[in-house]
């Protein structure tokens, strides 16, 4: 795993946390780790949550995009993006340290 970089977080996911947390009280970062399962033998898991001590933050358009230290090695370089399409929206991840993914886009292996 190449850890030259730290993952990136296009503008279109950080409008769409800023919209997500419009005119809330107590606006939420969107925590974004690695978990072993899934179909692919890691998966990731998306949350709104607040940014713990250790957690690397990403800040954009007044948005925070949190990443814990043990799921950043596995999310160096990546890109962290919002897509909405007929399927369906979904903030997505461009994985350049992933061998393979599954389908869904939520499970991949290294």
């Amino acid at each position: 795993m190449d850890l030259a970089l730290p993952p990136q977080v296009t503008p279109r996911a950080f409008a769409r946390l800023a919209e997500i947390n419009d005119g809330a009280e107590a606006p939420q970062a969107l925590r974004v780790a690695v978990e072993g399962g899934g179909c692919s033998g890691f998966q990731y898991n998306i949350d709104l949550d607040q940014p713990a001590e250790g957690d690397l933050v990403l800040e954009g358009e007044g948005q925070k995009v949190v990443v814990d230290e043990v799921s950043l090695p596995f999310l160096s370089n990546a890109v962290i993006d919002f897509t909405d399409e007929l399927i369906g929206a979904r903030f997505t991840i461009e994985n350049p340290n992933a061998s393979s993914s599954c389908g869904c886009g939520t499970s991949f292996s290294m």
